[in-house]
């Protein structure tokens, strides 16, 4: 009976329009449910690993991806309070006959739109707005996913894409509230003629400092620059998209150096985030309901991943369903087994990054400069192996 139904995927963001698009091109019909009246992405910029580009290619859509992405030449480490480079890894040919796949980076909107148009023209997936998963039930034959006003829609599986305060998470884990980090992050997007002729660089590149750290990099064919700021502050509640002064921006940045100063001087319509994640648990799974993205994993930005982990689920739930023959009772806990230290991993490394590479200072940053000067490029790429790796980690077998 369940067969003849539809995989239900609650979200319609990166996420789950990822895992509609994986899903269907295995030959599942998919439902993706979305909460807002309108299908789309709030932020600017993200980061794109080569693990973000094997995923690309799994789900078909690697040569619309990088026609649109911007592919920069370094990673680049800056000591906040001097202004001078820390270190810096290559991106170039070393890096990319490595992981066989480049480093990029992307406009938010335009990722997302690159998987929309890619559902759109899918004929087995359908598209709802303004259809929130509030809760599910199943049973032998399916699950049941109602939306607001007990409106009950039927599917073989149901995909919890839902983000950071997921429903369905709700349902599956009942951990409670996301972890408040007392980081907060302010974001703008300045065009490329505002931004300081000298800082131009083709690099993602963040200066470290005292608690707090600045990253920049070119966006939408180098039209505009996306402008990340983040710093400790406490704040004790989650925020997000809240527009906000520059001075409240600025408020903590007064210690660093003029350089990085200046970045800062130079953004416009500023808005903050209070940067939440949760702890990691091994089981995403109840039954015929799997959570997938943020609603599984949810983590701070400091290793880029948020999206590439995302994605990668995606390319992992199709395989495992698959490779299944589309029994969700077996298919998702494979699904769940091949994905949970993987992504622990990254949210875990996420919160120690932020600690122990963007944010010390006195004795803890000069360690920090002195060990990561002293990795040479070869060094660097042994150290990025296990996260960028060559697309072997999101396999299932049968």
């Amino acid at each position: 009976m369940s067969e003849a139904l539809p995989i239900l995927v609650a979200g319609g963001g990166i996420g789950g329009l990822a895992a509609a698009l994986g899903l269907a091109k295995q030959g599942f019909a998919v439902q993706v449910l979305e909460k807002a009246a309108t299908l789309g992405e709030v932020g600017a910029g993200i980061q794109l690993g080569p693990n973000a580009f094997h995923a690309f290619d799994s789900l078909g859509v690697g040569d619309t991806a990088r026609a649109m992405a911007i592919y920069v030449d370094s990673l680049r480490l800056m000591d906040a309070l001097t202004a001078e480079e820390i270190c810096h890894i290559d991106l170039g040919e070393d890096f990319r006959a490595r992981f066989g796949n480049p480093y990029a980076v992307i406009h938010r909107g335009d990722l997302h739109g690159v998987f929309l148009q890619a559902c759109r023209a899918h004929e087995r997936i359908a598209l709802r707005t303004s259809a929130e998963v509030v809760r599910y039930e199943q049973d032998g034959g399916g699950v049941t996913a109602f939306l607001p006003g007990g409106e009950p829609m039927r599917g073989r599986a149901l995909i919890g894409a839902d983000g950071l305060w997921s429903n369905v998470r709700r349902q599956v884990v009942g951990d409670g509230r996301p972890r408040v980090s007392g980081h907060t992050t302010y974001r703008s997007v300045i065009p490329t003629e505002h931004m300081p002729e000298h800082l131009r660089w083709n690099a993602a590149t963040l200066w470290a400092g005292p608690k707090c750290h600045i990253v920049h990099y070119p966006l939408q064919g180098w039209k505009t620059f996306n402008l990340v700021v983040t710093y400790h502050n406490d704040a004790p509640e989650p925020v997000a998209g809240k527009p906000v002064s520059e001075a409240e921006v600025f408020a903590g940045f007064h210690h660093v150096h003029p350089t990085a100063q200046s970045i800062i001087r130079h953004g416009r319509d500023w808005k903050l985030w209070v940067l939440c994640d949760r702890d990691p648990v091994e089981g995403w799974v109840d039954g015929r309901v799997a959570l997938l993205g943020d609603a599984a994993h949810p983590m701070l930005q400091y290793m880029a991943q948020g999206a590439c982990m995302a994605m990668e689920d995606a390319v992992c739930l199709a395989q495992a369903m698959a490779a299944h023959q589309g029994d969700a009772r077996s298919a998702l806990p494979a699904y769940n087994a091949a994905r949970a230290l993987r992504t622990a991993r990254v949210q875990l490394q996420s919160r120690a990054v932020g600690e122990h590479v963007y944010h010390p200072a006195g004795a803890h940053a000069a360690l920090r400069n002195a060990i990561m000067r002293a990795k040479s490029q070869a060094e660097w790429r042994e150290t990025l192996a296990w996260l960028y790796g060559g697309g072997a980690e999101v396999e299932v077998g049968g």
